[in-house]
């Protein structure tokens, strides 16, 4: 047989995907930490909080436990401590209605191609966290903007309700949010998911952040809303609330058992989850209290803090967060990104500079979000309120400065 020459390239399918605006700007930090600066990173969730003693005592322990392959739903223990955690939130689930994941991304990505089709759209309030862009990428849908209300609040349902067409298969929503923080209150998840129910299609929540709130109690599941039992599936993760991003232990739950056995059908392709990180999590997951607590307090002052910071510097305009612990700030400058490159390339504060995300990829609305940054507050309120100096010194130096 002749052989027939190819053009040796990675998949459209790849080469289509959006890069991560979290990382792009990776090389350059690289870059000043080789001249000797240190980068204080406020561009990534990774919480710099010690997880749970029971948690580092399992892993210590780690050696006398067995290789062995999880059942691809998840170990029996750790369904079991998933099921005990959500007790404590009012959602009562059978264990058919849970699905154990590599992270909360494994589990969005099971959900959407558990309840998407090729080609479906899904409605996302934005800004959203970037990487669902590429997930819906990935999984062949189309990204439908959803405006926030005031203040990136809630949408209004009617502002839902007008951009349903046949083709809506799913919305994904975030509470409390990353990137903004924005928690939805019971009424908030009532609404919209009574234009889901009115309108056949899944409420995808992430719950990641679900007890980090700064004014009252944790935020409410979609799985504790009345008559959702056929529309709400929830996406969660242990990284945040224990502070164990590389663990990777998420979970997938639903009352909706004809998705829940598509999901694991699909799970069974990736065989299982580490035991060992199941096992893990087993006991923080049955008593999250008093650590999720501390966690609570600890980015209620640091988050704060930046706020506290970003006030002193002329021109930036803050807006508070509900929950999560990040700050979304608009700079008076003419490309966000350009200035976050700006800080990595040319701005040196006592050998100290400021790693930040630009939020432009965080809409799927052209235009949107270009004058807007996210700040991970994942550092001591001190260190914290030094990089926001930094910030504004860079601000001061910046060639594209504006006003807003």
């Amino acid at each position: 047989m002749a052989k027939v020459s190819r053009d040796m390239t990675p998949s459209a399918r790849a080469g289509s995907l959006p890069a991560s605006p979290i990382r792009r700007l990776a090389p350059l930090a690289d870059a000043a930490k080789e001249r000797g600066i240190h980068v204080h990173q406020l561009n990534i969730g990774q919480p710099d909080l010690a997880p749970p003693e029971s948690i580092t005592h399992l892993l210590e322990r780690a050696s006398s436990e067995e290789l062995v392959y999880a059942p691809a739903r998840g170990a029996s223990d750790a369904v079991s401590a998933w099921q005990i955690y959500f007790s404590h939130h009012s959602v009562d689930l059978e264990r058919e209605d849970l699905l154990i994941t590599a992270g909360a991304s494994e589990a969005l990505l099971l959900a959407l191609m558990a309840t998407c089709d090729h080609g479906d759209d899904v409605l996302m309030p934005e800004p959203f966290y970037a990487p669902y862009k590429g997930l819906l990428a990935m999984t062949g849908l189309n990204a439908i903007p959803v405006p926030s209300g005031p203040d990136f609040g809630p949408p209004d349902a009617d502002t839902v309700r007008q951009l349903v067409t046949p083709n809506t298969r799913a919305m994904l929503i975030c509470s409390p949010s990353n990137p903004t923080g924005t928690v939805y209150g019971q009424n908030d998840l009532e609404k919209v998911g009574a234009v889901a129910v009115e309108h056949d299609f899944f409420l995808l929540s992430d719950e990641t952040y679900r007890e980090i709130v700064f004014d009252g109690p944790a935020a409410p599941s979609a799985l504790a809303i009345p008559g959702l039992d056929d529309n709400a599936v929830v996406i969660d993760s242990v990284s945040k609330r224990f502070n164990v991003c590389g663990l990777r232990i998420g979970c997938l739950a639903s009352r909706n058992r004809a998705v829940m056995d598509a999901a694991l059908e699909l799970a069974e392709l990736r065989l299982a989850v580490p035991m060992i990180d199941q096992r893990a999590v087993v006991s923080a997951l049955t008593s999250p209290r008093p650590y999720v607590d501390t966690v609570v307090e600890a980015y209620r002052e640091r988050k704060d803090a930046v706020l506290s910071a970003l006030g002193n510097i002329p021109g930036v305009v803050a807006h508070p967060p509900g929950g999560a612990f990040y700050v979304v700030a608009e700079l008076p400058v003419d490309d966000a990104e350009s200035f976050a490159a700006f800080l990595l390339s040319d701005v040196a504060v006592n050998d100290e500079t400021v790693m930040l995300t630009p939020m432009s990829d965080f809409y799927a609305t052209p235009g949107r979000g270009k004058q807007e940054v996210r700040i991970a507050c994942v550092f001591d309120s001190e260190t914290l309120t030094r990089a926001i100096r930094i910030v504004g010194e860079g601000l001061e130096t910046y060639p594209g400065r504006t006003t807003i």
